[in-house]
């Protein structure tokens, strides 16, 4: 698990306190406490490769003019050793170190070393970490922001892994609770129409799903006929579920109370829509550890369990027949109710249930939701209720994410032509590459919204960020097909070779590919998949600006071969991105 760069920090700050050690044992400065300094890497390549500011933060405690302090520590280093083969003081009194040859030869080894294994690191020390994401309800299909959540959540998974944590995907399955109820309701009412005189007239012609709904409900959908409440689901898969049913159980349900037809039509359609999920998922590259169902909270015991350890904990209260919990305590905006004056618990409490089984009951060390932007206000809600569990709420993190605008020809595009507002996801993954699915939706920050160009995200340019990226890697498998049908291989990395890596395009390219490390641990300690996406992108774009300034074809032998080392590298950190994002990685385009 090689990290150049934080060794070259760590050499940095031990060359300095070194020299302030000597120039205070020599009597040049006074025997004081030395502050606090940064080591960082300067925005200016001109300035070095690392930067410290060490001379200015002494200038108090040593009453110098940090200038002078500075060019004093210069004096005193020595770079024997190191990684760096000089250092100088620049401006007020910065004091920059300059990388040797050998550290750029120690990188394209490292990379070259560690293969697929380069880039990960021990940041989590092995700790278990549960990244919910999607749990979309399973009484319908999934929408583009599902598309989103999985795309984040996955490589988001998959981000925390290679920072050295012990990562399990889940699937929260809402399989009881109002949405079911609902889920019963609209199914019921759609068999029912089909049991109808009229609708069993249009069923038994065999029509499709979708000739059968233009002829019964009209030509754009109406219910005029059928008319509905608002309390339902309208969509047309609804009404597929309730013809399906129909067609293999006739109109026998309709018989039955209103229960049991409900429960008959759900343990029929929820199973179906579940599988779809699977399916959906899966074609998204996307699988789960676990597929958790709340039911299972429910014939547990654990829902009951969490109100009676809630009521222990003193922050409760019964008003109107209701049970309240007092989330004011912890900073809501005002208290909410766990149990219905009708004695059934809100949504809240399940929750709750589900968030107290991670933590307390299964016991990883921190647990990852990803959630749309309307539950914002849920955060404080779902937190005050571990802490009052006695639960540490900071071991529970909420990635907020916002929707995204589908654009095309720079309008807004909506995928659905019946009805104009469902866009899901098996809708836009027929629209465009999975690659550039999982690719796009990580290109911002969780938390920011962006327009998803469909021209774009099926354009093969330099325009389009996944082809762009994935082109550089073809572009190197092109390189070293044509130079092996020539007869020349890539020679083992010779160390002393790599001295020849003069161009400022060259040192580029393997400053930031030392830099993966620490873009892998920025990510996960952000839960930002887009820090990786954005460093596959420049490392093409620094790949494709060597490639047309440093030939690589008919240069001296050690030129050439120190060349394509270097290629070969860039090859594999590719490679372990897009493996990590499991976006597809192509010899050829």
């Amino acid at each position: 698990m090689t990290n150049l760069i934080n060794e070259a920090f760590s050499q940095t700050a031990e060359l300095v306190m070194k020299a302030l050690g000597e120039l205070v044992a020599d009597g040049t400065f006074p025997e004081e406490p030395i502050p606090a300094f940064i080591e960082e890497i300067p925005a200016d390549p001109k300035n070095g490769d690392v930067s410290t500011n060490a001379a200015m933060v002494c200038a108090r405690p040593f009453r110098n003019n940090p200038r002078v302090i500075a060019q004093k520590i210069a004096d005193k280093i020595n770079l024997e050793g190191s990684c760096f083969e000089k250092c100088e003081v620049a401006g007020p009194g910065f004091i920059n170190f300059f990388y040797s040859p050998k550290w750029y030869a120690q990188v394209i080894k490292s990379v070259l070393g560690e293969k697929e294994n380069y880039g990960k690191t021990d940041m989590g020390k092995g700790k278990r970490v549960l990244v919910e994401f999607v749990s979309a309800n399973p009484t319908g299909p999934m929408h583009i922001g599902n598309a989103r959540g999985g795309a984040i959540g996955d490589c988001l998974a998959a981000v925390l892994e290679k920072a050295g944590y012990e990562v399990e995907r889940e699937f929260y399955v809402n399989d009881a609770g109002n949405q079911i109820e609902k889920f019963g309701k609209s199914l019921s009412l759609r068999y029912m129409q089909i049991c109808s005189e009229a609708g069993q007239a249009v069923a038994a012609k065999g029509l499709s799903i979708e000739d059968f709904c233009k002829e019964i409900y009209g030509e754009n959908g109406s219910t005029e006929q059928f008319p509905m409440p608002e309390d339902v689901y309208l969509g047309m898969d609804i009404i597929a579920h309730a013809k399906s049913f129909y067609d293999k159980f006739g109109s026998e349900a309709a018989e039955k109370s209103e229960e049991e037809r409900r429960r008959a039509l759900v343990d029929f359609a929820l199973p179906i829509n579940i599988e779809g999920l699977h399916r959906d998922l899966e074609k998204y590259r996307i699988t789960y550890d676990t597929w958790f169902r709340e039911s299972t909270l429910h014939n547990d015991g654990s829902v009951n369990e969490i109100i009676e350890k809630l009521k222990a904990s003193g922050h409760t209260y019964e008003q109107d027949g209701a049970l309240w919990f007092r989330t004011t305590d912890f900073g809501d905006e005002k208290d909410r109710v766990l149990v219905r004056e009708n004695g059934i618990p809100t949504y809240l409490v399940p929750d709750i249930a589900y968030h107290y089984n991670k933590l307390a009951v299964r016991k990883f060390d921190k647990a990852v939701d990803i959630f749309g932007a309307d539950h914002h206000g849920y955060i404080a809600r779902i937190k005050a209720s571990m802490t009052a569990l006695g639960v540490d709420e900071k071991k529970l993190d909420i990635v907020i994410m916002q929707m995204v605008r589908l654009v095309r020809n720079g309008e807004a595009y909506k995928l659905s032509k019946r009805s104009g507002k469902a866009i899901t996801l098996n809708t836009l993954l027929d629209e465009i590459p999975i690659d550039a699915a999982r690719f796009f939706f990580n290109l911002r920050e969780p938390n920011s919204q962006f327009d998803f160009d469909l021209d774009l995200a099926v354009s093969e340019s330099s325009q389009n960020p996944v082809y762009y990226v994935q082109y550089a890697h073809a572009r190197i498998c092109s390189v070293l097909k044509k130079l092996r049908e020539e007869g020349i291989e890539v020679m083992p990395f010779n160390e002393a070779d790599a001295a020849v890596l003069e161009s400022a395009e060259e040192k580029e390219i393997i400053k930031l590919l030392a830099n993966l490390p620490n873009v892998i641990n920025e990510s996960a300690k952000n839960y930002d998949p887009a820090k990786v996406t954005k460093y596959a992108i420049d490392l093409a774009t620094l790949f494709h600006k060597f490639y047309n300034s440093c030939r690589i074809k008919g240069e001296e032998q050690a030129v050439m071969q120190a060349r394509l080392s270097l290629s070969l590298a860039v090859k594999q950190v590719i490679a372990n991105i897009l493996d990590m994002l499991k976006i597809t990685c192509p010899e050829s385009m």
